[in-house]
């Protein structure tokens, strides 16, 4: 891997663990998990870094979390997370970075805001539900049907997550095409 590519990834944890920064929101019908802004930092790794790149940004953070630094929102960190109800999601944001950025690539050739929005939607709620509505189900003790509808609560947050992200994207490919390293690959 070039050392460009590695700061990069460094660069996608960085702006990850900074979105943690921003307050979280603990709502008591989502089964003991918060509204965060860390979900758009996973969409936008990918949207932005490419598959690989974006998934290993979010494993790099993860990684460090694991190590203690309270990096995730609400200044939680260590072991701890991976064993909430939260925990579906936390790995789901590898997922997340993967297949944002693998389907920007499968649509390079779509204009950038529609590409993204598309990327942003299917990896950041699609499959991060999926992993999401596990975690909560396996950990905090809900059905997969309960576990759903406390998901419900997500989708309008998401769905402006993925629209901001495309916005974001769109802006960086007007002015700096080569930054958006999915559509280069």
């Amino acid at each position: 891997m070039k050392d460009r590519s590695l700061v990069q990834i460094a660069l996608y944890a960085a702006i990850f663990a900074v979105l943690g920064l921003l307050p979280r929101f603990d709502l008591p019908v989502a089964g003991g998990v918060p509204i965060t802004a860390q979900s758009m930092g996973a969409m936008l790794a990918g949207v932005m870094l490419g598959a690989w790149r974006g998934a290993l940004s979010i494993v790099l953070l993860l990684f460090v979390v694991a190590l203690g630094a309270p990096l995730l929102a609400g200044g939680r960190g260590g072991l701890g997370v991976f064993f909430t109800p939260s925990v579906g999601f936390i790995f789901g944001w590898i997922a997340v970075a993967f297949t944002a950025g693998w389907l920007m690539q499968v649509l390079r050739r779509a204009p950038v805001f529609p590409a993204a929005l598309i990327a942003a939607v299917v990896g950041g709620i699609v499959v991060m539900y999926a992993f999401g509505i596990a975690g909560m189900s396996l950990v905090g003790g809900l059905t997969l049907r309960e576990a759903t509808l406390a998901c419900l609560v997500f989708i309008p947050g998401d769905a402006i997550k993925a629209v901001l992200v495309a916005l974001i994207a769109q802006t960086v490919a007007r002015g700096m095409p080569e930054a958006l390293l999915s559509r280069n690959a």
